[in-house]
Protein backbone atom coordinates (compact mmCIF):
# COMPACT_ATOMS: atom_id res chain seq x y z
CA UNK A 1 0.00 0.00 0.00
CA UNK A 2 2.79 2.38 0.95
CA UNK A 3 4.64 1.52 -2.26
CA UNK A 4 1.53 2.20 -4.36
CA UNK A 5 1.05 5.56 -2.63
CA UNK A 6 4.67 6.55 -3.23
CA UNK A 7 4.53 5.51 -6.86
CA UNK A 8 1.24 7.29 -7.55
CA UNK A 9 1.96 10.61 -5.85
CA UNK A 10 5.73 10.66 -5.52
CA UNK A 11 6.85 9.16 -8.81
CA UNK A 12 4.04 9.33 -11.37
CA UNK A 13 2.65 12.74 -10.38
CA UNK A 14 6.08 14.32 -9.91
CA UNK A 15 7.43 13.00 -13.21
CA UNK A 16 4.35 14.23 -15.07
CA UNK A 17 4.62 17.66 -13.46
CA UNK A 18 8.23 17.94 -14.63
CA UNK A 19 7.13 17.11 -18.17
CA UNK A 20 4.43 19.79 -18.03
CA UNK A 21 7.02 22.32 -16.90
CA UNK A 22 9.43 21.23 -19.63
CA UNK A 23 6.84 21.59 -22.41
CA UNK A 24 5.92 25.15 -21.41
CA UNK A 25 8.32 27.17 -19.28
CA UNK A 26 11.54 25.58 -20.47
CA UNK A 27 10.64 25.27 -24.15
CA UNK A 28 9.33 28.84 -24.02
CA UNK A 29 12.55 30.06 -22.42
CA UNK A 30 14.61 28.31 -25.08
CA UNK A 31 12.55 29.94 -27.86
CA UNK A 32 12.86 33.38 -26.25
CA UNK A 33 16.63 32.94 -25.92
CA UNK A 34 17.02 31.81 -29.53
CA UNK A 35 14.91 34.71 -30.75
CA UNK A 36 16.79 37.32 -28.75
CA UNK A 37 20.30 36.07 -29.45
CA UNK A 38 19.88 35.29 -33.17
CA UNK A 39 17.38 38.07 -33.94
CA UNK A 40 14.72 35.68 -35.25
CA UNK A 41 11.78 37.91 -36.07
CA UNK A 42 8.86 35.54 -35.57
CA UNK A 43 10.24 34.51 -32.16
CA UNK A 44 10.68 38.07 -30.89
CA UNK A 45 7.44 39.51 -32.25
CA UNK A 46 4.47 39.70 -29.88
CA UNK A 47 1.61 37.44 -30.97
CA UNK A 48 -0.85 39.42 -28.85
CA UNK A 49 -0.88 42.00 -26.06
CA UNK A 50 -2.63 41.87 -22.69
CA UNK A 51 -2.59 44.88 -20.33
CA UNK A 52 0.11 46.48 -22.47
CA UNK A 53 2.34 43.41 -22.16
CA UNK A 54 3.25 41.65 -25.39
CA UNK A 55 3.50 37.87 -25.49
CA UNK A 56 5.84 36.11 -27.90
CA UNK A 57 5.47 32.44 -28.79
CA UNK A 58 7.88 31.61 -25.99
CA UNK A 59 6.16 34.03 -23.65
CA UNK A 60 2.80 32.33 -24.22
CA UNK A 61 4.36 28.95 -23.44
CA UNK A 62 5.94 30.29 -20.24
CA UNK A 63 2.65 31.82 -19.11
CA UNK A 64 0.90 28.44 -19.40
CA UNK A 65 3.29 26.55 -17.12
CA UNK A 66 0.79 26.34 -14.25
CA UNK A 67 -2.05 24.82 -16.31
CA UNK A 68 0.35 22.45 -18.08
CA UNK A 69 1.76 21.10 -14.81
CA UNK A 70 -1.70 20.67 -13.29
CA UNK A 71 -3.11 18.86 -16.33
CA UNK A 72 -0.01 16.66 -16.54
CA UNK A 73 -0.48 15.66 -12.90
CA UNK A 74 -4.17 14.95 -13.47
CA UNK A 75 -3.31 12.85 -16.52
CA UNK A 76 -0.77 10.82 -14.52
CA UNK A 77 -3.43 10.21 -11.86
CA UNK A 78 -5.86 9.07 -14.58
CA UNK A 79 -8.33 11.80 -13.67
CA UNK A 80 -11.66 11.79 -15.56
CA UNK A 81 -11.84 14.12 -18.55
CA UNK A 82 -13.94 16.80 -16.87
CA UNK A 83 -11.58 16.88 -13.89
CA UNK A 84 -8.62 17.13 -16.23
CA UNK A 85 -10.07 20.09 -18.13
CA UNK A 86 -10.96 21.92 -14.91
CA UNK A 87 -7.38 21.64 -13.67
CA UNK A 88 -6.42 24.27 -16.27
CA UNK A 89 -7.67 27.29 -14.23
CA UNK A 90 -6.65 25.57 -10.98
CA UNK A 91 -3.05 25.26 -12.17
CA UNK A 92 -2.93 28.82 -13.47
CA UNK A 93 -4.23 30.35 -10.24
CA UNK A 94 -2.01 28.20 -8.03
CA UNK A 95 1.17 28.98 -9.93
CA UNK A 96 0.43 32.71 -9.90
CA UNK A 97 -0.28 32.72 -6.16
CA UNK A 98 2.74 30.55 -5.35
CA UNK A 99 5.44 32.83 -6.76
CA UNK A 100 8.85 31.17 -6.49
CA UNK A 101 7.17 28.16 -4.89
CA UNK A 102 4.59 27.96 -7.68
CA UNK A 103 5.58 24.57 -9.14
CA UNK A 104 5.46 22.83 -5.76
CA UNK A 105 2.18 24.55 -4.90
CA UNK A 106 0.72 23.29 -8.20
CA UNK A 107 1.96 19.80 -7.38
CA UNK A 108 0.14 19.74 -4.02
CA UNK A 109 -3.04 21.52 -5.10
CA UNK A 110 -3.45 19.66 -8.39
CA UNK A 111 -3.25 16.28 -6.64
CA UNK A 112 -5.86 17.26 -4.04
CA UNK A 113 -8.18 18.90 -6.57
CA UNK A 114 -7.90 15.95 -8.96
CA UNK A 115 -8.71 13.45 -6.22
CA UNK A 116 -11.65 15.57 -5.01
CA UNK A 117 -12.99 15.65 -8.55
CA UNK A 118 -12.57 11.88 -8.88
CA UNK A 119 -14.67 11.33 -5.75
CA UNK A 120 -17.75 12.98 -7.26
CA UNK A 121 -17.19 12.17 -10.92
CA UNK A 122 -20.20 10.37 -12.47
CA UNK A 123 -21.87 10.05 -9.06
CA UNK A 124 -24.82 12.33 -9.92
CA UNK A 125 -27.16 12.93 -12.83
CA UNK A 126 -25.79 16.45 -13.19
CA UNK A 127 -22.16 15.38 -13.42
CA UNK A 128 -21.49 18.05 -16.04
CA UNK A 129 -22.00 20.65 -13.29
CA UNK A 130 -20.94 18.86 -10.12
CA UNK A 131 -17.54 17.50 -11.22
CA UNK A 132 -16.05 20.76 -12.58
CA UNK A 133 -17.55 22.81 -9.74
CA UNK A 134 -16.07 20.59 -7.04
CA UNK A 135 -12.69 20.39 -8.78
CA UNK A 136 -12.57 24.15 -9.34
CA UNK A 137 -13.76 25.20 -5.87
CA UNK A 138 -11.50 22.75 -4.05
CA UNK A 139 -8.53 23.67 -6.26
CA UNK A 140 -8.90 27.44 -6.12
CA UNK A 141 -9.76 27.31 -2.42
CA UNK A 142 -6.63 25.33 -1.62
CA UNK A 143 -4.56 27.60 -3.85
CA UNK A 144 -5.85 30.61 -1.90
CA UNK A 145 -4.94 28.96 1.39
CA UNK A 146 -1.58 27.29 0.78
CA UNK A 147 0.04 28.60 -2.42
CA UNK A 148 1.28 31.84 -0.85
CA UNK A 149 2.74 30.10 2.25
CA UNK A 150 4.58 27.68 -0.03
CA UNK A 151 5.92 30.72 -1.89
CA UNK A 152 7.11 32.17 1.42
CA UNK A 153 8.91 28.92 2.19
CA UNK A 154 10.77 29.33 -1.10
CA UNK A 155 11.60 32.88 0.00
CA UNK A 156 13.17 31.41 3.15
CA UNK A 157 15.57 29.57 0.88
CA UNK A 158 16.26 32.97 -0.67
CA UNK A 159 17.16 34.33 2.76
CA UNK A 160 19.67 31.49 3.18
CA UNK A 161 21.23 32.44 -0.15
CA UNK A 162 21.41 36.12 0.86
CA UNK A 163 23.12 35.13 4.12
CA UNK A 164 25.62 33.00 2.22
CA UNK A 165 26.56 35.85 -0.13
CA UNK A 166 28.19 37.68 2.79
CA UNK A 167 30.56 34.80 3.53
CA UNK A 168 34.10 34.26 2.22
CA UNK A 169 33.93 33.50 -1.53
CA UNK A 170 34.98 29.89 -0.92
CA UNK A 171 32.18 29.11 1.54
CA UNK A 172 29.72 31.28 -0.40
CA UNK A 173 30.57 29.39 -3.57
CA UNK A 174 29.78 26.05 -1.95
CA UNK A 175 26.54 27.07 -0.21
CA UNK A 176 25.02 29.13 -3.02
CA UNK A 177 25.97 26.58 -5.67
CA UNK A 178 24.54 23.63 -3.74
CA UNK A 179 21.36 25.39 -2.56
CA UNK A 180 20.41 26.97 -5.90
CA UNK A 181 21.30 23.77 -7.74
CA UNK A 182 19.02 21.76 -5.48
CA UNK A 183 16.26 24.33 -6.00
CA UNK A 184 16.60 23.92 -9.77
CA UNK A 185 15.92 20.18 -9.54
CA UNK A 186 13.21 20.48 -6.88
CA UNK A 187 9.70 21.59 -7.93
CA UNK A 188 10.36 25.20 -7.03
CA UNK A 189 11.67 27.92 -9.31
CA UNK A 190 15.38 28.61 -8.92
CA UNK A 191 15.07 31.22 -11.68
CA UNK A 192 12.34 33.07 -9.77
CA UNK A 193 14.39 32.97 -6.57
CA UNK A 194 17.47 34.38 -8.30
CA UNK A 195 15.41 37.03 -10.08
CA UNK A 196 13.67 38.02 -6.86
CA UNK A 197 16.99 38.34 -5.03
CA UNK A 198 18.66 40.17 -7.92
CA UNK A 199 21.43 37.59 -7.69
CA UNK A 200 24.31 38.87 -9.81
CA UNK A 201 28.09 39.10 -9.51
CA UNK A 202 30.07 36.30 -7.86
CA UNK A 203 26.97 34.92 -6.12
CA UNK A 204 25.25 34.72 -9.50
CA UNK A 205 28.27 32.86 -10.86
CA UNK A 206 28.06 30.37 -7.98
CA UNK A 207 24.34 29.87 -8.62
CA UNK A 208 25.07 29.24 -12.30
CA UNK A 209 27.67 26.63 -11.33
CA UNK A 210 25.19 24.78 -9.12
CA UNK A 211 22.43 24.76 -11.74
CA UNK A 212 24.77 23.55 -14.48
CA UNK A 213 26.12 20.83 -12.19
CA UNK A 214 22.60 19.47 -11.76
CA UNK A 215 21.56 19.61 -15.42
CA UNK A 216 24.78 18.52 -17.09
CA UNK A 217 25.47 16.15 -14.20
CA UNK A 218 22.21 14.22 -14.57
CA UNK A 219 22.54 14.22 -18.35
CA UNK A 220 25.91 12.46 -18.08
CA UNK A 221 24.98 10.33 -15.08
CA UNK A 222 21.94 8.90 -16.86
CA UNK A 223 23.48 8.55 -20.33
CA UNK A 224 23.51 4.76 -20.06
CA UNK A 225 19.73 4.72 -19.60
CA UNK A 226 18.59 7.72 -21.64
CA UNK A 227 21.28 8.19 -24.31
CA UNK A 228 21.27 11.40 -26.37
CA UNK A 229 17.60 12.11 -25.80
CA UNK A 230 18.36 12.34 -22.10
CA UNK A 231 21.30 14.65 -22.74
CA UNK A 232 19.02 17.08 -24.58
CA UNK A 233 16.02 16.85 -22.26
CA UNK A 234 18.07 17.20 -19.06
CA UNK A 235 21.16 19.09 -20.20
CA UNK A 236 19.27 21.74 -22.18
CA UNK A 237 15.86 21.19 -20.58
CA UNK A 238 15.61 20.45 -16.85
CA UNK A 239 17.01 18.05 -14.28
CA UNK A 240 13.58 18.14 -12.61
CA UNK A 241 12.71 15.25 -14.91
CA UNK A 242 14.68 13.07 -12.47
CA UNK A 243 12.56 13.97 -9.41
CA UNK A 244 10.48 10.80 -9.69
CA UNK A 245 13.64 8.71 -9.66
CA UNK A 246 15.14 10.76 -6.83
CA UNK A 247 12.08 10.05 -4.69
CA UNK A 248 12.52 6.32 -5.33
CA UNK A 249 16.28 6.35 -4.65
CA UNK A 250 17.56 9.67 -3.16
CA UNK A 251 21.24 8.77 -3.39
CA UNK A 252 21.23 9.14 -7.18
CA UNK A 253 21.20 12.87 -6.35
CA UNK A 254 24.56 12.71 -4.59
CA UNK A 255 26.78 13.04 -7.67
CA UNK A 256 25.26 16.33 -8.99
CA UNK A 257 25.21 17.79 -5.47
CA UNK A 258 28.87 16.89 -4.93
CA UNK A 259 29.69 18.34 -8.35
CA UNK A 260 27.99 21.63 -7.44
CA UNK A 261 29.93 21.79 -4.16
CA UNK A 262 33.15 21.49 -6.19
CA UNK A 263 32.36 23.78 -9.13
CA UNK A 264 30.85 26.55 -6.97
CA UNK A 265 34.11 27.59 -5.24
CA UNK A 266 36.04 27.00 -8.47
CA UNK A 267 33.77 29.58 -10.09
CA UNK A 268 34.10 32.11 -7.27
CA UNK A 269 37.71 31.67 -6.16
CA UNK A 270 39.66 30.55 -9.22
CA UNK A 271 37.90 32.07 -12.24
CA UNK A 272 36.01 34.85 -10.40
CA UNK A 273 33.08 34.01 -12.66
CA UNK A 274 30.34 36.60 -12.41
CA UNK A 275 26.76 36.63 -13.66
CA UNK A 276 26.23 40.26 -14.65
CA UNK A 277 23.47 39.60 -17.15
CA UNK A 278 19.84 39.42 -16.03
CA UNK A 279 19.63 37.90 -12.53
CA UNK A 280 17.08 35.33 -13.69
CA UNK A 281 19.85 33.65 -15.73
CA UNK A 282 21.69 32.78 -12.51
CA UNK A 283 19.00 30.19 -11.82
CA UNK A 284 18.61 28.84 -15.36
CA UNK A 285 21.75 26.72 -15.71
CA UNK A 286 22.14 25.29 -19.20
CA UNK A 287 18.39 25.46 -19.94
CA UNK A 288 18.44 26.80 -23.49
CA UNK A 289 22.03 27.81 -22.58
CA UNK A 290 20.46 30.80 -20.79
CA UNK A 291 23.02 30.71 -17.96
CA UNK A 292 26.19 30.86 -20.08
CA UNK A 293 24.53 33.35 -22.44
CA UNK A 294 23.70 35.50 -19.40
CA UNK A 295 27.37 35.53 -18.38
CA UNK A 296 28.40 36.53 -21.89
CA UNK A 297 25.73 39.25 -21.98
CA UNK A 298 27.08 40.55 -18.66
CA UNK A 299 30.54 40.85 -20.14
CA UNK A 300 29.28 42.84 -23.11
CA UNK A 301 26.42 44.82 -21.56
CA UNK A 302 25.82 44.38 -17.81
CA UNK A 303 22.25 44.51 -16.52
CA UNK A 304 21.04 47.50 -14.50
CA UNK A 305 21.13 45.42 -11.31
CA UNK A 306 24.74 44.42 -11.98
CA UNK A 307 25.75 47.99 -12.79
CA UNK A 308 24.19 49.13 -9.52
CA UNK A 309 26.51 46.65 -7.77
CA UNK A 310 29.57 48.06 -9.54
CA UNK A 311 29.78 45.87 -12.64
CA UNK A 312 31.19 47.27 -15.88
CA UNK A 313 31.49 45.90 -19.40
CA UNK A 314 34.69 43.95 -20.04
CA UNK A 315 36.55 42.37 -22.92
CA UNK A 316 36.49 38.69 -22.03
CA UNK A 317 39.88 36.98 -21.99
CA UNK A 318 40.74 33.39 -22.83
CA UNK A 319 40.71 32.62 -19.09
CA UNK A 320 37.16 34.02 -18.79
CA UNK A 321 35.93 31.81 -21.61
CA UNK A 322 37.83 28.82 -20.23
CA UNK A 323 36.29 29.32 -16.80
CA UNK A 324 32.79 29.58 -18.26
CA UNK A 325 33.23 26.39 -20.30
CA UNK A 326 34.77 24.43 -17.42
CA UNK A 327 32.23 25.50 -14.79
CA UNK A 328 29.15 25.24 -17.02
CA UNK A 329 29.82 22.01 -18.90
CA UNK A 330 33.21 20.29 -18.67
CA UNK A 331 33.69 19.90 -14.92
CA UNK A 332 30.10 18.82 -14.12
CA UNK A 333 30.31 16.25 -16.92
CA UNK A 334 33.69 14.87 -15.78
CA UNK A 335 32.88 14.86 -12.05
CA UNK A 336 29.46 13.23 -12.46
CA UNK A 337 30.83 10.81 -15.03
CA UNK A 338 33.50 9.61 -12.59
CA UNK A 339 31.15 9.54 -9.60
CA UNK A 340 28.54 7.73 -11.64
CA UNK A 341 31.07 5.06 -12.61
CA UNK A 342 32.10 4.70 -8.93
CA UNK A 343 28.54 4.58 -7.60
CA UNK A 344 27.56 1.92 -10.15
CA UNK A 345 30.63 -0.09 -9.17
CA UNK A 346 29.74 -0.09 -5.46
CA UNK A 347 26.05 -0.66 -6.11
CA UNK A 348 24.73 2.76 -5.11
CA UNK A 349 23.27 3.19 -8.61
CA UNK A 350 21.78 0.26 -10.50
CA UNK A 351 20.83 0.00 -14.15
CA UNK A 352 17.46 1.64 -14.67
CA UNK A 353 17.59 3.91 -11.60
CA UNK A 354 17.87 7.01 -13.81
CA UNK A 355 15.58 5.93 -16.63
CA UNK A 356 13.20 8.72 -17.71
Amino acid sequence: MKTDFLKRYGVDAMSAMAQGLFCTLLVGTILNTLGAQFHIGFLTKAVFTIAEKGYTIGGIACAMVGPAMAVAIGYALQAPAMVLFTLVPVGYATNMLGGAGGPFAVYVVAILAAEAGRLVSKKTKIDILVTPLVTLLVGIGLAWLIAAPIGKAASWIGNLIVWATDLHPFLMGIIVSVVVGICLTLPISSAAICAGLGLTGLAGGAALAGCCAQMVGFAVLSFKENRWGGVVSQGIGTSMLQMGNIIKKPRIWLAPIIASAITGPIATCIFRLQMNGAAVNSGMGTCGFCGPIGVWTGWVSPSEAAIANGATAISATFVDWLGLALVSIVLPAVICGLLGWLFRKIGWIADGDLKL
